[in-house]
């Protein structure tokens, strides 16, 4: 399932560090593989985006799985790509271009804490604490 999952940002500060104990929580909680875009700075401050498709769209088009409807975004921006684990962000074309921590790029891998730029809007990228492990497949401790 796309779209929000809603959220109250209390704070403007856009850190690579530091994230609220309310999204921590979401992170915490994310199954392996998949990762949660927050959005630090645009229009929608604060609302969460799932990333646990293969292929997770970002536009301006009411279609796009991760729409962002602001002049600065272009109807087909970027995407995410699941990958080995992790993920990666693709421009797609737009006009304005797509930034990981503030370099224009056409593709680029992403880890923990970077900060995606689609027109106006920042986004934190945070990967799922279990990443690489299967469902079920967490250690037990007697």
């Amino acid at each position: 399932m796309f779209g929000a999952v809603g959220a109250d940002a209390e704070t403007e500060e856009s850190s690579r560090v530091s994230i609220e104990q309310a999204d921590q929580a979401a992170v915490d909680a994310l199954p392996p593989s998949s990762a949660l875009l927050i959005v630090q700075r645009g229009p929608n401050q604060g609302a969460r985006f799932l990333l646990d498709a293969q292929r997770t769209t970002a536009g301006r088009h009411p279609n796009s799985d991760i729409f962002l409807d602001d002049v600065t975004v272009s109807r087909k921006h970027a995407e995410f790509l699941s990958e080995d684990g992790g993920h990666r962000v693709r421009d797609v074309g737009s006009l304005n271009g797509t930034y990981v921590n503030r370099e224009r790029v056409d593709s680029a891998e992403l880890r923990a804490g970077d900060e995606v730029q689609v027109g106006k809007y920042r986004l934190t990228y945070h990967p799922s604490p279990r990443r690489g492990q299967a469902a079920g497949d967490e250690a037990s401790h007697s």
